[in-house]
């Protein structure tokens, strides 16, 4: 059984379109993409993509934390409105990083993008969350596998512009093929982010932003950027 590269759909033989989203489809784009996982590259391209914009990354970053931080004091409602916040604003490093690959000019408003996805993002964070705990809960190791296996999963939504259950599920099928050489690249991530807090937490402004920059450089390095950042708000390449 074949996937689509686009949706991710099943489908059950190599259609010229796909049955679901209805986009062209060929057999060697069914292919999972083939790729080596490569810790040391993708680190060094997030610092290379942050070296270009370390002001817009920063000032973002700061954003991103004073608003987590208002939200830490109403602990329910708080907790709540950050979980809906989290992924449409991590998204906005996603997409800077995404436009500085296609030697475009960032501007600050690029960095709230993700809002424009906001329902599928939510609904991402909401049911991977819930998987993940239960992985957690039925002895560990799957809340492990899944919280690795999802890392592309917000980018496919906001590139490919698929909803929330195919981009997780192409998210894990393509790591789970090389999965532990991107568990190695999720536990640099977060030695580099422990660091970053070690220093008073003002490290985080750097490394977090740096940390975003390295998966959206591996995303591009596994699945290509396939949208035009050419504005503000992605287009779908035809």
């Amino acid at each position: 059984m074949a996937h689509c590269p686009h949706c991710g759909d099943e489908v059950a033989r190599n259609p010229e379109i796909c049955p679901s989203c209805g986009k062209k489809w060929s057999a060697p784009e069914a292919a999972m993409p083939r790729f080596l996982v490569q810790p040391g590259k993708y680190l060094q391209g997030g610092w290379e993509l942050f070296k270009q914009n370390p002001g817009g990354f920063i000032g973002f970053a700061l954003v991103f934390f004073i608003i987590q931080g208002i939200l830490s004091y109403f602990p329910r409602i708080g907790g709540l409105i950050s979980l809906a916040l989290t992924a449409p604003l991590g998204a906005g490093f996603y997409v800077v990083s995404a436009k500085l690959m296609q030697r475009r000019t960032p501007e600050f408003q690029d960095f709230f993008t993700g809002f424009q996805f906001f329902l599928p993002l939510l609904l991402l964070s909401v049911v991977s969350a819930i998987l993940i705990i239960l992985g957690f809960i039925l002895l560990v190791l799957p809340g492990i596998f899944l919280m690795v296996c999802y890392l592309f999963a917000s980018m496919l939504v906001i590139d490919r512009r698929l909803d929330f259950w195919p981009a997780m599920e192409l998210s894990r099928r393509t790591v789970q093929t090389q999965w532990f050489g991107f568990f190695i690249f999720f536990l640099l991530i977060i030695l580099i982010n422990l660091g970053g807090a070690a220093l008073l937490g003002i490290g985080l402004l750097i490394s977090f932003p740096v940390s975003a920059c390295a998966v959206a450089a591996a995303y591009a390095d596994v699945f290509g950027l396939q949208s035009d950042y050419s504005g503000s708000v992605p287009t779908l390449k035809t």
